[in-house]
């Protein structure tokens, strides 16, 4: 591939619901542009961006992937990006680096929620976008459909480039609105045919609104048309591509994928109306060390930098950092320096990635998109710089994980295998994450849904040959005490020689109103306990605090007082009034104990529509209703509180409620006391669980 000026690349990503045909577009752009010699199928499991073992084995696209193509003097930065949401972090990642989006909608389908949120999505990034109504060769395909709905969701903005041309049910071209031209496939080319005459009136109100659109992109145009002048094709495309820039026009065009139809065309709108890098202006970051502005351009003649916008671990090649360029150059050979975490790194290898396929490069221009391999310390949303000219780029924002599973090994003695893959998949991945749960002891795994997860596991074994099994994490419950109760703790013990003798009296009380989990109280008078024995006692006090009276979770809450006791002047140790204290700790089963568990603050977005079913599955879930605030653009929040042990699905769950329109954070907000029905459930589980063990 020759080397391409910034003006000459063009970055897009294919967003969109999953199944809409995005993967199938970017196999027939690759066609076209002859990248490839045929094009492959997502069924078959031959396409160029779909390479991953479970890619081939669900058929559908689980990361975003980069597909370099040439096409009439340009350079086309495809990157097909997965639909489904388990999978949003990849569509959040490459919205940050591509400079413009193509929107895949079913002409069968619609638009559906992935669209809608695709929109969303590339809005939110100031992203100019255009929507190719795919699938036009299905059987009720219905384009002005499609329209309608995208203009009642989105208004003026929706501009119909293209009206297909349908001869009965068949797709068999389309007329250009703005060339006022009508083009007939034939086999592989497309040839001019006059514009049908029963399709006049509609490419004429089109071809107004069109105009109209173009001409508001400026005074000059728009005193023009007024004046009743026509304007010119040169004109109208220069003003189109204006607005299409700024976000204010959305061409929409229409075509089959599956039977590369359209699809040239579509690439041909990109060259001509989707901006190269840099003619949104310059980008912004922040000296490292001074932490003031910096700006720079998309020039060759500016200091070096990129951003590192997704990892690919392999075990067997390493690791591959994806960036674009964001201002200067790069050549094999060098060393850049990763401000993130303030290290240099030797620069041996650039590529640029065309699905797995690696293709050897020397130098990167600005604007451009590659890969490196093997940096040591740098990570997905890292920057990269000159180490004389630093410049530190804001990080990606990644949507938080909102599922989380406990995670094990399946075999015994592979629990390093396990953890070391399950870590190096997080490296890939910044929406899934490991941690380890400190109240329970549980290796815990968070992602974005159900199937991200599962995908993990496969990606595990596929990868690192590695099994972990998944479960339900344990809720941290606590336990603590209503009502005070004085205990006596006797420890004494013959057995020749030195016996062991430790006595206490304590008085346990609850801590209602205290944050403190535990007090210790001395109030021993006369020398009862000696005094170099009293820590003791509070040291068997707090080793016996993790495992509670009830069903052995961490007592908390707990104030306990040493008042009196007894000892042997020859019999009594430090550890026997350990064992004394522990003693006493055990009749807090006298002091009605409770069981606490976890409660969090829900905050859950979700359409109007849905507000009624949310309320009521809160409620269910034992929740209180704090507020209900709208948030604009049809959206309410609902903030509750919950029990955590009623969240653990949530996210599947609200899924399936809102047509994965919802979206949720919880936070955790204190401990209250678990209902006497439901507490006697987990007390009798625990007593299983232990007599298993």
């Amino acid at each position: 591939m020759k080397n391409y000026t910034t003006d000459k690349i063009r970055n897009l990503g294919i967003i969109g619901h999953g199944g809409e045909g995005k993967t199938t577009l970017t196999e027939a752009m690759l066609f076209n542009a002859k990248a490839i010699d045929r094009i492959g199928k997502v069924e078959d499991g031959t396409t160029t961006t779909d390479y991953d073992p479970e890619e081939l084995k669900r058929h559908i696209s689980i990361s975003s992937a980069v597909a370099p193509m040439e096409w009439k003097q340009h350079k086309l930065n495809v990157i097909d990006v997965p639909g489904y949401f388990d999978f949003v972090g990849e569509m959040v990642s490459t919205l940050r680096v591509v400079d413009s989006a193509c929107i895949v909608v079913g002409a069968v389908s619609g638009v559906s929620v992935g669209a809608e949120k695709a929109w969303e999505y590339s809005k939110e990034y100031g992203m100019p976008k255009m929507i190719f109504v795919n699938q036009m060769d299905r059987e009720n395909a219905n384009y002005t459909k499609v329209i309608d709905q995208l203009t009642e969701l989105y208004g003026t903005s929706i501009a119909p480039f293209q009206v297909p041309i349908m001869e009965g049910e068949e797709f068999t071209g389309y007329v250009d609105v703005v060339a006022m031209k009508a083009n007939k496939f034939q086999g592989n080319d497309l040839v001019e045919i006059p514009i049908p005459e029963n399709m006049e009136d509609e490419i004429e109100s089109i071809r107004t609104t069109l105009i109209e659109a173009a001409a508001e992109t400026s005074e000059e145009l728009m005193e023009k048309y007024f004046e009743g002048e026509e304007l010119s094709e040169d004109e109208i495309q220069k003003a189109l591509r204006v607005g299409v820039a700024n976000g204010e026009i959305v061409p929409v065009i229409c075509g089959s994928a599956v039977n590369n139809r359209g699809v040239a065309t579509l690439m041909d709108i990109v060259t001509a109306y989707m901006p190269a890098p840099g003619e949104g202006g310059s980008v912004t970051g922040k000296n490292p060390q001074s932490q003031e502005a910096v700006e720079r351009k998309y020039s060759a003649s500016e200091p070096f930098s990129a951003l590192v916008f997704k990892t690919v671990v392999d075990p067997f090649v390493g690791k591959l950092s994806l960036f674009k360029v964001l201002s200067g150059e790069l050549t094999t050979g060098g060393s850049v320096y990763n401000p993130n975490k303030d290290k240099s790194e030797k620069v041996n290898n650039l590529y640029l990635l065309r699905g797995k396929k690696q293709i050897g490069i020397d130098k990167v221009v600005s604007g451009d998109i590659a890969a490196v391999a093997k940096l040591q310390s740098t990570m997905t949303s890292d920057t990269l710089c000159e180490q004389s000219s630093p410049v530190i780029y804001k990080e990606i924002e990644f949507p938080e994980p909102s599922i989380s599973l406990a995670v094990e090994s399946e075999k015994e003695g592979e629990e390093d295998k396990v953890f070391a893959g399950l870590f190096r998949l997080a490296e890939e991945d910044p929406t899934f994450t490991i941690d380890k749960e400190p109240e329970t002891g549980e290796m815990l795994i968070s992602g974005i849904g159900e199937m991200h997860l599962e995908i993990i596991a496969k990606r595990l074994q596929n990868k690192f040959n590695a099994s972990a099994a998944y479960k339900e994490p344990k809720i941290a419950y606590r336990e603590s005490i209503r009502k005070p109760v004085k205990a006596e703790g006797r420890h004494k013990k013959q057995s020749g020689g030195h016996g062991q003798f430790g006595h206490v009296w304590i008085d346990f009380e609850p801590m209602l109103d205290s944050e403190e989990e535990y007090e210790f109280v001395d109030k021993v008078v006369g020398g009862v306990v000696p005094r170099q024995y009293i820590p003791a006692v509070d040291k068997g006090l707090r080793e016996a605090l993790p495992n509670g009276v009830l069903a052995g979770y961490p007592m908390v809450g707990i104030r306990a007082t040493l008042y009196d006791g007894s000892y042997h002047s020859v019999d009594s140790s430090e550890m026997a009034f350990k064992i004394a204290a522990s003693l006493a700790f055990k009749k807090l089963e006298q002091a009605n104990p409770v069981l606490l568990e976890p409660i969090v603050k829900a905050e859950v977005l979700v359409p109007d529509d849905y507000m009624g079913d949310i309320i009521g599955d809160l409620n269910k879930r034992r929740g209180r209703i704090l507020g209900m605030n709208p948030v604009g653009n049809g959206q309410q929040e609902v903030v509750a509180e919950v029990p955590q042990a009623e969240m653990v699905k949530y996210a599947t769950d609200l899924r399936s409620m809102t047509q994965a329109r919802g979206s949720f954070k919880l936070s955790f907000v204190r401990y209250e006391d678990v209902p006497g029905n439901i507490s006697a459930k987990i007390i009798e589980q625990s007593k299983i669980e232990a007599e298993e063990s």
